[in-house]
């Protein structure tokens, strides 16, 4: 098995957004915000690359959205999808495997993209199989208020009609294996939205964990620092201390989707909670 970092480019979005209750004056020392009060962050996937398969992890915002829309969350930064693939030495037809952790627009979005003349949509992974699970599906196709503008259609539907859509059937430890192989296991999460989920990889002897929108950024770790955008904030409070303290206790190596400088870090159990430990880069931990 070897694991790549695939960056797919920076959007931001606003930082009180990002933060929930706690104060612009906290939280700004570790993100600093714009004159619109909008921070950057990273769309940053992970790429497994194990035996014949090449299982991708989210796929950032994608380019198929109308310039109103993508005027709303400022796109920046040199990398995209296509290009980090290349760099890799492969190619979107590569891909076996794409694992959505959940369905908003910022982690599926290239999931899709335009057929060669813009009449209709197209899987943007050819050969893969898109995996994704039920409930999340349900919550996610027959969307509540809250979160309808960023469950997209157009992400998700073309999906289902391809035929390539598959179920993750339940959550399952690492030592068991989940449909993504032996080494790679599934941890469930309600706070955010309805069953996202995370990736526990078992490589090289540790334990890599994917965290999505559980923990976006390291400035996340703090429990009261939770997002305005999860729909069940105290239960993303339980769940980050929950998993937290394993993380610690088990030294996980935390993979950061959306933090916009550091890729990972390790957490430790102090007096006063836990709290960040070492913070590095994939490569530093593991080797090119």
């Amino acid at each position: 098995m070897k694991l790549h970092v695939i960056d797919t480019g920076f959007f931001k979005l606003d930082g009180g957004a990002m933060f929930g209750v706690v104060p612009k004056s906290i939280w700004s020392k570790t993100n600093v915000p714009d004159e619109n009060n909008m921070c950057s962050w990273a769309m940053r996937c992970l790429l497994i690359e194990d035996g014949n398969r090449l299982i991708l992890i989210d796929n950032g915002i994608g380019d198929k959205q109308d310039a109103k829309f993508l005027g709303h969350y400022y796109l920046h930064g040199n990398d995209t999808l296509q290009k980090s693939l290349k760099a890799k030495g492969f190619d979107r037809t590569d891909i076996t495997d794409m694992f959505l952790t959940h369905l908003h627009f910022d982690h599926c979005g290239g999931s899709i993209q335009f057929n060669n003349d813009h009449t209709g949509f197209e899987l943007a992974f050819p050969n893969a199989q898109y995996w994704c699970n039920e409930q999340h599906w349900e919550w996610a196709t027959k969307p509540n208020p809250r979160e309808k503008a960023s469950f997209l259609k157009e992400n998700m539907l073309p999906i289902q009609e391809s035929g390539h859509l598959k179920w993750i059937s339940k959550e399952s430890e690492w030592s068991a294996g989940s449909e993504l192989g032996k080494e790679i296991g599934i941890s469930f999460m309600n706070g955010h939205t309805n069953a996202m989920m995370l990736p526990h990889i078992r490589y090289k002897g540790k334990t890599v964990v994917f965290t999505a929108d559980l923990l976006p950024s390291t400035a996340h770790i703090p429990l009261p620092f939770v997002m305005a955008y999860d729909t069940r904030p105290l239960i993303t409070m339980t769940e980050k201390e929950i998993f937290l303290r394993k993380a610690a206790d088990e030294e996980y190596i935390l993979f950061f989707e959306h933090d916009p400088v550091t890729e990972c870090c390790t957490v430790q159990n102090t007096e006063k909670g836990v709290k960040l430990k070492d913070k590095f880069t994939l490569a530093d931990c593991f080797g090119a």
